[in-house]
């Protein structure tokens, strides 16, 4: 064929790509997939995609665009492939050309992701140059977001910007075929981060008489450490370790406080210091062995740990296992995360043991992320800080999840998976940000159908987290291009994040109601838009009626909802003050039946008489006693009537104890009427089944027993209501939302007395039941309701 006819048969075609496309290896995927098949052309990376320009022959070009779906880098998610054909421009060669930025574009940001298994190979083979490097990363591995300053993603937009590198990683970021071609995040033990060992700004010895003395003072910084040039500081940190003592650890997205989860008095002492009386650590162990030496692994626990993501588990101890008491207290259960970062794994190599991997903060505030800071806050916690130069763009805390019949239910969403969007059914037509709720908050950032739900920030109770969330916020709105029409948030007028919503100077305010949002949540998550039943249980949410609502029942679409159902009212006495004393919740029961004042009386054991006084003088006078209708109240009610716990040191440590006493056993329930109330509704009468738990408990039947007939008990009425309201709505479709579905044996129970009768059961997948969903919920109603009025 002559060179006229080769040109003719030659092809254009201009491919677009969105989704998770860059900062995983995209570009340098596309280049070797060209050469494969001949192609000539470039790629480059855009604000909102990745652009592809190939030219060749019709049959290679369909290959090539078949295989860039079929073939993506694991860490990508494509959403769509657009193609369209294009002039020839006679191009030789195949280049990866300079990101260009559109101002209008938006592109997903790729979450932080576990070594690899490539780079880990690497990390343990002493003929590699980067043997024990413990910055080791690769196109498929490693930090995203949390060194991400702004898109598209280049080295320049990065925090690893402050490192030059050397011939050979600028060789292999050059080389196709490479694996670390266009890494952006490419480095060596020449070129890259440094680790250094040092102590906090002061330690403290007592004498013999015990007085205390500064035995050394730091500046801050680094100065005076062992610095990175050989595998001392990691050594001695592990020394440390297996000496007892706690090491603060600069990690991915924030610094850990590590120990011996071994080593009793070590375990306690960090308890001490971080001001942490009872809340469960969580370990870190190497491999999935490690962790089937400490808790039971099912196939689909074990396919989280190994996964990319690594969140925190939750496990069912062994009661073999040689791990320090107060790791868990008073739970069945033990959260496990495999290493995720080359650091990690040779701290843990060189300790031999499990390590309490803890977040690097002082309780309720977030987890220190620069250096100084992180010596400034916790000094008097840490022993010594094992620290590194390369920045953290965006505070990271690990994720947790468990397993309810093998399906996975987050207890906290964060690294791993935030900052990947979440669809919305209904798209906004408006840019938005749903600033969520009070406590456990997230916000969301929405623009057209993607929701962009933020990392777990924390408790908005303090200076340091709004901090956080001002900071994250102005974050999400850079890299997703954001810049918010409307401002959603709860209703509950006293809340920082209401006050939050009203100082970010947008005009447009929308209120959505906290257990509305619950359900909106899983309905969006699952793309529903027509009206179902929705369960919504948890410990207080803000109701239309001036009252706490928390275990609700809802007939709702994305727009709007009406409570069909609800708990019985009953007063708490002490406000918020009740959620850590369950005494004063079972005394709220009390208040509605008196007589049975017998039954109860478990709960009030040890409480001082005239504490006691002064709750029941507020229940009479209506004092800081609101009406609530709480399923979290009403566990820690039956918490404390049981003798289980009567004072908590956590949020929810009442309930999750009373779950891990229910353990397993079969039980049958107990009475837990629902009654209309001639207004239409239901309403769920607890006090029969608290009177039963206490007379039997008086009776001589165990705790155990007990606990799972009240798991049984609620489970039966929620399933009893459920159906009733499905049948008055002519709806098969009910979602379960809300914090109190984070317990397994709850959600296992309803599901399944659901799904018996014929109901398809929706439960959250992508975020937690808990008020971490709540700003997409409230983002969902708020598209939902913007796109009504745009119809009306």
């Amino acid at each position: 064929m002559n060179a006229p006819a080769v040109a003719a048969s030659r092809e254009g075609a201009l491919l677009s790509i969105t989704g998770v496309v860059q900062g995983v290896g995209f570009r340098p995927f596309v280049h070797r997939l060209a050469m494969r098949h001949g192609l000539s052309g470039w790629v480059l990376n855009s604000a909102g995609d990745v652009q592809v320009h190939v030219e060749g022959a019709r049959q290679s070009i369909d290959d090539f665009a078949h295989a860039l779906a079929a073939e993506a880098p694991p860490l990508a998610r494509i959403e769509s492939l657009d193609r369209t054909a294009c002039e020839v421009d006679g191009l030789e060669g195949f280049t990866i050309r300079e990101s260009h930025d559109d101002p209008d574009r938006r592109q997903p940001v790729s979450p932080d992701v576990a070594m690899c298994a490539a780079c880990e190979a690497e990390l343990n083979d002493p003929s590699n140059r980067r043997y024990r490097y413990p910055f080791i990363t690769c196109t498929d591995c490693g930090p995203r977001y949390t060194v991400i300053d702004a898109m598209p993603y280049d080295r320049e937009r990065t925090s690893m910007r402050a490192f030059t590198q050397c011939p050979e990683c600028l060789r292999e970021y050059q080389t196709p075929g490479d694996r670390r071609y266009h890494s952006e995040t490419n480095s060596c033990p020449a070129c890259g981060p440094r680790l250094s060992l040092v102590p906090p700004f002061h330690m403290v010895e007592r004498g013999p008489g015990g007085e205390a003395h500064v035995v050394e003072k730091r500046s801050g910084g680094e100065a005076g450490g062992v610095e990175r040039g050989s595998e001392e500081p990691i050594d001695e940190a592990a020394r440390l370790l297996v000496d007892g003592k706690i090491v603060a650890v600069r990690g991915l997205g924030g610094f850990q406080l590590a120990v011996d989860a071994t080593n009793e008095s070590a375990v306690r002492r960090l308890r001490i210091r971080k001001r942490r009386e009872a809340k469960p650590f969580a370990l870190m162990v190497r491999t999935v062995a490690e962790a089937r030496a400490l808790a039971s692994v099912s196939w689909a626990e074990e396919e989280a740990l190994a996964s990319r993501e690594r969140p925190i588990v939750l496990l069912r101890k062994r009661a073999d296992a040689p791990l320090a008491p107060s790791i868990a207290p008073g739970l069945d259960s033990v959260g496990i995360m495999i290493a995720y970062t080359p650091l990690h794994h040779l701290l843990l190599e060189r300790a031999g043991r499990p390590l309490v991997m803890t977040s690097g903060n002082v309780s309720d505030e977030p987890i220190a992320i620069e250096n100084a800071d992180a010596q400034r806050r916790l000094r008097d916690i840490a022993d010594a800080f094992l620290l590194h130069d390369r920045e953290i763009v965006a505070r990271y805390d690990d994720s947790v999840v468990r397993f309810a019949n093998d399906a996975p239910v987050f207890l906290r969403r964060a690294r791993g998976y935030a900052p990947l969007p979440i669809d919305l059914p209904v798209p906004t037509p408006v840019p938005l940000v749903a600033v969520g709720p009070h406590l456990k908050n997230t916000f969301t950032v929405a623009h057209g159908r993607w929701a962009f739900v933020s990392q777990h920030i924390g408790d908005l109770e303090n200076l340091e987290t709004l901090e956080h969330f001002q900071a994250a916020l102005e974050a999400y709105k850079r890299l997703f291009r954001v810049e918010p029409e409307v401002v959603v948030r709860d209703l509950h007028p006293g809340y920082l994040s209401s006050r939050v919503a009203e100082e970010l100077g947008v005009a447009r305010i929308i209120g959505v109601q906290h257990h509305h949002a619950h359900v909106a949540a899983v309905l969006a998550e699952h793309g529903i838009r027509e009206p179902a039943v929705g369960l919504a249980f948890d410990g207080t949410g803000y109701g239309e009626d001036g009252n706490v609502w928390g275990a609700e029942v809802l007939v709702a679409d994305l727009a709007a909802y009406r409570r069909v159902a609800q708990l019985r009212y009953a007063p708490l006495p002490g406000g918020d003050l009740a959620a850590r004393s369950p005494w004063r919740v079972a005394l709220g029961y009390l208040s509605l039946e008196p007589e049975a004042a017998g039954a109860f009386a478990a709960a009030f054991e040890g409480v001082p008489e005239r504490e006691r006084s002064i709750a029941s003088q507020q229940i009479v006078q209506h004092l800081n006693a609101p009406l609530a209708s709480s399923m979290g109240r009403l566990f820690d009610a039956a918490a404390a009537i049981l003798g289980v716990r009567r004072l908590a040191q956590y949020e929810g440590q009442a309930a999750m104890e009373l779950e891990a006493l229910a353990g397993r056993h079969a039980a049958e329930p107990l009475p837990f009427p629902v009654r209309e109330n001639g207004r239409g509704a239901w309403v769920l009468d607890p006090l029969p089944l608290l009177f039963a738990l206490g007379e039997r408990r008086l009776a001589g039947s165990g705790a155990a027993e007990l606990a799972a007939r009240f798991h049984e008990s609620i489970a039966a009425a929620s399933a009893d209501v459920a159906l009733r309201a499905a049948a008055a709505a002519d709806t098969r479709l009910v979602a379960l939302g809300g914090g109190c579905f984070q317990n397994a044996r709850l959600l296992v129970s309803v599901r399944a007395r659901l799904e018996g009768q014929g109901i398809t059961v929706l439960v959250p997948r992508r975020l937690s039941p808990n008020d971490g969903a709540v700003s997409y919920g409230q983002a969902a109603v708020a598209a939902a309701r913007l796109q009504r009025d745009l119809v009306l």
